[in-house]
């Protein structure tokens, strides 16, 4: 069975993608922010449940690069 690649989670300012095949589950991310990343809730990434400097912030710290971000362009 191939890997299926990374899910992604948009919020209003910045979309999460998660790639499970990559993931050594350090749970910085659990830690980090809680109320974005609840691996009991579905869909377990919230990005919109926190500000999203402070997602981009726990995100980057993520060791294994599992976790990535692109934030949403402003309207012109």
């Amino acid at each position: 069975m191939s890997d299926p690649g990374p899910k992604s989670y948009r919020g209003s300012d910045i979309t999460v993608t998660f790639d499970a095949g990559r993931c050594r589950h350090a749970a910085e991310c659990v830690r980090g922010l809680p109320e974005v990343f609840d691996v009991s809730a579905r869909p377990w990434i919230t990005p919109d449940n926190a500000g999203a400097d402070a997602v981009a912030e726990v995100v980057a710290r993520c060791p294994s690069g599992a976790l990535q971000y692109i934030r949403a362009t402003p309207p012109a």
